[in-house]
């Protein structure tokens, strides 16, 4: 759908080239039939009908709560319960009514924002009623269990947005919880959630992106799924040095491992039909690159290698078997997937296996037999120049400028890295800056001209 500040140009565009007869009168009332210059007045005066009332309602909203909250003290808790339960379902219905059955464009807007509102305002709820009930806990377990009931609003109302604040809100007290995580009873079901959060974000989170058909959902389902598991990987605690180092290989390997061989097929079965459309498979690959360029970048310091020991220490008990469950499920997701990318692997899967490969290889060197920490300093350094270079190729394959000033942007911070890292005198500084300056400019002109004759056909 086009936006009314187009038809707006558009109309004035139009009125310009009938003036100056570009256009006769049946061909400027075609073009006003099809992007409907009529509404234009009456969408600009519902958007200001619109903000009126919500500018009303906000005020109107504020005195209410200022009201109440004056008196709150002398109500009775009866009526405090009825009064919250009462605008939590008043606010959801009208929102549930106004973006469900809408006569006007900005009805369906006001109606989602209504059901936003109608999720923080169950947040809100949680707190006070157990304020009145005397209940204490965790600020992490109220925002897990707000993070639910958003979560299920979002499952029943296939919502983007709920959708997208009831994964925030179950991150911020995944969180909490992990930083407070010697304070929590070890048989509480706050600490059940948190040892088990890798296998449940897979469970909640991604199939509410197929639900919901959201890439940003998919994206940040991802990102939690991989840094929850990234922190249940560092709090196993396994006896001798081969089983904490195999720990740590292990938190290296498996995320990129598990992004980059993650396959749209795995879902298909219950909520795509038997579509071969990937949709969410290119954002998994990104993720998988971008984890490893930044896990590479950090590798490529000296001060990473400065240790031999492996730095795994945490506050889960390393006899709990739902840890390794947690793992050994993923584990086993990604063995499957990258069994069905040996069928038809292409030159790119093979140099990402190849970079995770390398890298575990070297951390277990190190680790076990003997420190190498010069060699593991070059070794990742030239993985990520191989990165990079495979970025670079690929967008002049694709004629893609992201992946091409991403793979610019990577070798010039690495450049200029191991330029500051070592010791060198201003000058040859200045000249690498100076160098990388020119190069970047040379290239992107270079690229421009190139994608102007670029063919993806050829």
């Amino acid at each position: 759908m086009v936006s009314d500040k187009f038809r707006h140009q558009l109309r004035q565009e139009v009125e310009k080239w009938q003036a100056e007869g570009l256009i006769d009168r049946s061909q400027y009332e075609l073009l006003s039939q099809r992007y409907q210059f009529n509404t234009l007045e009456t969408s600009a005066r519902n958007r200001f009908i619109v903000i009126i009332i919500g500018l009303g309602s906000l005020l109107l909203g504020l005195a209410v709560i200022t009201f109440v909250a004056a008196n709150w003290q002398y109500l009775s808790r009866e009526f405090r319960v009825f009064l919250l339960l009462s605008v939590f379902i008043g606010v959801n219905i009208s929102g549930f009514y106004l973006w469900r059955y809408p006569t006007e464009q900005w009805q369906n807007r006001l109606g989602r924002g209504l059901l936003f509102l109608g999720a923080l305002i169950l947040g809100a709820n949680m707190a006070l009623m157990a304020q009145m009930f005397h209940q204490s806990g965790s600020p992490a377990g109220l925002y897990i269990v707000w993070g639910i009931g958003v979560l299920a609003m979002a499952y029943s109302l296939r919502l983007t947005l709920l959708g997208i604040l009831s994964t925030l809100l179950i991150a911020i007290g995944y969180w909490w919880g992990v930083i407070e995580l010697s304070e929590i009873d070890d048989f509480s079901w706050l600490k059940l959630v948190l040892q088990n959060m890798p296998l449940l974000a897979s469970l909640m989170f991604i199939p509410l992106a197929y639900w919901c058909r959201s890439r940003w959902l998919f994206g940040i389902g991802a990102i939690a799924v991989i840094t929850s598991l990234e922190v249940t990987l560092t709090q196993i605690q396994l006896p001798g040095r081969f089983l904490g180092s195999l720990i740590t290989t292990i938190a290296f390997v498996m995320p990129p491992a598990l992004l980059w061989g993650y396959d749209d097929n795995f879902w298909r079965f219950n909520l795509t039909g038997h579509s071969q459309t990937k949709p969410f498979q290119v954002i998994a690959r990104n993720l998988a690159l971008l984890f490893l360029t930044v896990l590479y970048y950090l590798f490529s310091f000296r001060f990473m290698w400065s240790t031999t020991q492996p730095n795994i220490s945490g506050n889960f008990s390393s006899s709990n078997p739902l840890l390794l469950i947690n793992v050994g499920f993923l584990g086993l997701i990604t063995i499957w997937e990258w069994l069905n990318l040996g069928r038809q692997i292409d030159r790119t899967t093979a140099v990402v296996a190849g970079s995770i490969a390398i890298g575990a290889i070297t951390l277990l060197f190190h680790l076990n037999l003997t420190p190498i920490p010069e060699f593991a300093v070059f070794i990742f350094n030239a993985v990520l120049f191989i990165l990079a270079a495979g970025l670079i190729r690929e967008a002049l394959a694709t004629g893609e400028r992201r992946g091409f000033w991403s793979g610019i942007i990577l070798l010039t911070l690495q450049i200029a890295s191991r330029m500051l890292e070592y010791d060198t005198n201003l000058l040859f500084k200045a000249f690498v800056l100076f160098l990388c300056g020119v190069g970047i400019i040379a290239a992107g002109l270079w690229f421009e001209r190139y994608l102007r004759n670029f063919n993806p056909e050829q």
